[in-house]
Parts: structure tokens; sequence; C-alpha cells
């Protein structure tokens, strides 16, 4: 039997269980780990300014494409609590990644060493398991079992935790014979989609809600087909944009308080049944429960039992993952077409489609300071459908899900339940890792930006380029626009004049030089009539150097973005909706 160390047992199972890539910042109790990277080779590793910032390159890794599991490693102490972030955003949206922290000697695990800490502990809620692994001959089992986890049941994240001295431990493993664990997902049967499907026939004015599950799945074609079959619109969450391409004839729009169209509420609300396939019922997305279900019926599939009933009680659940569950739908509702029962859709999907042609908010303005949303316009012009979009939270995020464009499954790439200030560097980073010959445009504003934007000397050192297009408002938007209900404007105004760059006037921090400090390139635009020709340049900028390339708009200081506080039927409606042709000429269906 073939002897090595425990780390270097566990760099081999690594890449037996299909990892090819790593992200993280060596430090003195994981450096054992790092030799047998070193030594085994064959993975490659991506060094990180801040160990947070590897989980969300990781994180950004796995989005990317079916089957991929991000890996972050640490040291030991402030390194593993720094990526609880991480965890916390990975876990939040069913997303797989591995975190592999160094530890105290055994011997010194409670005895206040330096930088140890008991991180199994502090992550566990956090993830799907965490472990201190005490005895080296436990690395392997410990390894297979994670991702034995992390595939199974709903996706999500892992801790491994490694002293030192059992990194360096010698044990008998041999990689050659080693396999992974059996992948466990629950299945639908054929009984319980036949029953969904009798709401379905029942109805007259039904929806499918299609969320994140659908694309962890790798099931966007099979949903699809399943709708066409049917007849069916469909709403696709935040998490799941993309699984229905916007254009389609069957896209609804999205629903709910913030990131959602005016016509995708408005379907909503006139619909008398929902198939929600693996999706959360997100509290963003239904606002109070009462509003979004009264009158209507529903039926959930998650691939998690207990998520069936946690918000509301659905007339009827399957416990399945999201493919199994859609083998059996198509399959099903192809039998009932051959057999001419499925009932005409065409008018109620017309109507849908007259609401998304009619029920729009306007994007077209010349204002100087630019409004934030001529710059999703510009962008719907210059990013065609190939783009992979990146972002996590704030007011430009929620314009963004409004007003852009996406059509394919993994090209809307957000963080969508945990929302961390800082994410969207540090991700786009690991998508663009992950796929470098797909064009991708991070988009963040000013505070996200700021929160880790040492990431983009990973860029610059890597090769890694993409697009990040920033909206500058010197504010903290999104939280200003929800002080307004406390009456307050308190300690979310982030301008200043800044003695080093007076042509900034208010807007402080000047970006162009930070970035171009960090070995990126940027371009500022004040005026929107350029941001066309920006976007163009940076393209071509970020080609020629293989590094980010920054847009900075300058926009209005206080822009208030379409938002309700608690219904869907209550979204208030700040700015000039689209009237006329030429307010909204990049919608999916202009107005005529």
């Amino acid at each position: 039997m073939p002897r090595m160390t425990a780390a270097a047992a566990a760099v081999e199972i690594l890449k037996r269980e299909g990892v090819a890539q790593a992200f993280g910042v060596p430090g003195a109790a994981i450096n054992p780990f790092y030799a047998a990277l070193k030594h085994v080779g064959g993975i490659k590793h991506t060094l990180a300014r801040h160990v947070e910032g590897a989980s969300h390159m990781a994180e950004g890794f796995t989005r990317t494409s079916p089957g991929n599991i991000g890996v972050c490693i640490g040291t030991s102490g402030p390194a593993g609590t720094d990526m609880i972030t991480g965890l916390y955003s990975a876990i939040a949206d069913s997303i797989p990644i591995l975190c592999i922290t160094g530890q105290a000697p055994v011997a010194r695990l409670h005895k206040e060493d330096f930088q140890a800490v008991d991180i199994a502990s502090i992550a566990k809620p956090v993830t799907k398991a965490a472990t201190t692994v005490l005895e080296a001959a436990q690395v392997p089992g410990v390894f297979q079992q994670a991702f034995h986890l992390m595939r199974s049941g709903r996706p999500g994240p892992v801790l491994i935790d490694l002293p030192i001295d059992v990194q360096l431990t010698e044990i008998d493993f041999d990689p050659e014979t080693y396999q992974p664990l059996p992948v466990y997902k629950p299945t639908a049967s054929r009984a319980q989609v036949e029953k969904a499907i009798e709401f379905l026939l029942e109805s007259e004015r039904p929806l499918i809600v299609a969320g994140g599950g659908v694309i962890n799945a790798d099931a966007s074609e099979l949903l699809v087909e399943f709708a066409e079959i049917t007849g069916t619109p469909v709403i696709p969450t935040l998490m799941g944009w993309g699984i229905i391409p916007d254009d389609h004839a069957l896209n609804a729009g999205m629903v709910g308080l913030q990131t959602s169209h005016r016509y995708g509420n408005a379907t909503l609300l006139a619909s008398d049944f929902v198939l929600g396939i693996g999706n959360r019922w997100a509290n963003r997305h239904t606002g109070s429960v009462e509003v979004y279900t009264e009158g209507r019926k529903f039926v959930h599939v998650d691939i998690e039992p207990t998520q069936i009933g946690k918000i509301f009680a659905p007339d009827y659940g399957i416990a399945s993952d999201a493919k199994a569950a859609l083998e059996l739908f198509v399959e099903v509702a192809g039998e009932l077409k051959a057999e001419g029962r499925l009932p005409d859709r065409s008018q109620w999907a017309a109507a849908a489609q007259e609401r998304k042609a009619t029920l729009q908010r306007r994007t077209h303005f010349d204002d100087i300071p630019m409004k934030p949303q001529r710059v999703y316009e510009e962008m719907n012009k210059a990013f065609g459908p190939e783009t992979r979009y990146v972002t996590t939270i704030g007011l430009s995020q929620i314009a963004g899900a409004q007003m852009l464009h996406v059509y394919r499954p993994r090209h809307w790439i957000n963080c969508g339940q945990a929302g961390p200030l800082g994410w969207t560097v540090p991700a786009a980073i690991g998508v663009a890792t992950a796929d470098p010959t797909t064009p991708v445009v991070a988009l963040s504003g000013d505070y996200d930006f700021q929160f880790m934007l040492e990431e983009l000397a990973v860029g610059a050192q890597h090769n890694v380029p993409y697009v990040h297009v920033l909206v500058n408002n010197a504010y903290l938007g999104l939280i200003r626009q929800a002080q307004r209900n406390l009456d307050i404007n308190f300690q979310v105004n982030l301008e200043f004049e800044n003695i080093n760059s007076p042509e900034l006037g208010v807007y402080g921090v000047d970006h162009v030089k930070v970035v171009e400090g960090l070995g990126c390139k940027a371009i500022r635009v004040t005026d929107p009539n350029e941001l066309g020709a920006a976007f163009e340049q940076a393209k071509k900028l970020a080609v020629e150097h293989q590094v980010p390339v920054v847009v900075e708009a300058i926009l209005e200081r206080v822009t208030n973005i379409s938002m309700a506080a608690a219904d869907i039927d209550k979204v208030n409606e700040w700015e000039e909706l689209a009237t006329e042709p030429g307010h909204a000429p990049t919608a999916i269906r202009p107005l005529a």
C-alpha cells in the first residue's frame, strides 16, 4: 500500500473528485497542504488577496458550469472566520464549495494556541458539515464524505479543518483505487407528477415559477420543453433567471418586491395556479404571502423535503431533484398532448406577452449626471446574449435585474439570499477563471465595489479579464431609500471632496486611480451618450491586456428604484414610466 502524508492523500482525492482549480491564501498552519499541492500537482491555484475573497471566488467558480465545485483554502484562526461569509453565501443559495483550513496541532487545540479557534463549531450553522479531523487516517474518508454531502440532496458547502500534525502524518492510501461515493437525490414518482399535472389541467391561468434548483440540476432545457408542451408561461426567480430566454414567447418576466418586472407581477396576480420547481418562495420574490397566494393554488417541487411548507403550505408538494421531476413532467405532458387532453393556453400566454409589451419602465434619459436606468439600456446594447452577468446586492443589482436581459442559464450569477457587499469582484474572478471563453460583465454600486476591490489585483496578477460596470452615486443607495420609512438620511452618505482628485467634486474616492494602482484599467464616464463607446473600449482593453477593466458611470446622487415595502401589488414607481416609443428602446418588446 502506498504511503504518503494525509495532506497528499487529500490532494489526490480532490483530483479524483474532479477538482482542477483552487483559490486561497497560504499560512503556517496550512503550509503542509500547500506543499502537497505543489508536489502532487494537477490543481491550479489562484492566490487571493483576502481569504473571504477566496471563498467568493470558489462560489463564482462553482456557479459557472454544471458539476463544478470550487475550493477555497486558508490557514488557521482568522482565515477560517473570514471565510464564514463565503460559506453563508454558499449554503443560502445551495452552492457546493469546499473550504479547507489549517489548524493548530491536535494536542494544542484547547490551550489557546496562536490562531487556534474552533472553526468547525463556528462553521456548522452555515455548512452541510464542518469537521476538525483529529486522526490522520480519517482524512480520506472525511474528504470522500465531503464531496458526497456537497452533491447529495440540496447542494451546499462543507468545511474541513486540518491540524498541522494531521496534515504531516503519513498514512496508507492508494489513490488508484479511490472512488467517489454515489450521490443521493430524491426523485419524483410518476403518480406524484400525474397528480401535480391534474392541478395544471384544472386551472385556467397557470404559471410555472422556475428557481435556482432547476439550474443546479442542469434541467433548464427540460423546463422549457415542459412549458412549450403545455403552453404555460414561466416566471423565473432571481436565482433562476436565464432558465428560459428573456425573449421566449413563454417568458412572463420576474416577480417580486424589488428584482421584478411590472408585467411579471401583473401576470402572477392574474394567475390561478402556480407550479414552483426548484424555488424556495424567497420573501423578496413573494412579498406578503397573503397577497402572493390569494386566489391561486400551488404545487411545490423541491429537492429538500423540509423546504416544502416552510414559507406557506402548498396544495401539493413533491420532494424531488428538479431534473428527475421534469423528465417525468415532460413525459406525462407529452402523452397528454398526443391524446389531445391538454387545454389551449394560447390566449393566456398572449395576455402575458401583451403585458410585457405595455407595462414597462423608462430607461432612456439624457440627464447629466446620468440616471442609472440609462446605464442598463446601454449595457443591453453593448453586451450580447453570450454575456455572463455577476452581481450581489444594492440598487445597482435591483435596477439591473429590472432592466438587463438574460438568455441562458448560469448567465446571471447573483448572490441571492446572503447578499454580502464585496462579493462581486471576487465572484467575477471565479466565474472568469472557470470559463475564460465567455464574456463576463460584473455590476457594482460604489460601496459593493469598495468592500473587496483589492481582489482586482488577483485579476491583474493571474490575467483574468472581465468588464466591471461601476455605478457611482457616492451613497449607500439601497439603505438610503430604505431609511425613507424612518424619515432619516443617516450615515449613508459617502461623499467627500478628495484633495488629490478635485475634478471629482463630492464623489470622493478616485476609483480610476485605485483601479490603475491595482494593475487594471479604468474608464470614467460622465455623459450617458459616451457609455456605449466606453463599453466597447473596455471590451477591447480587457482582451488586449488580459486584466479586469472598470467602467465607472457617475450617476445623479439620488435615484429611487422601483420597489415595494411588503406587497407585490403595491410597487412604488418613483420614475416616469415608459409611455411612448423611445422610452425603453432595449425592452424585449419595445413600445410601438
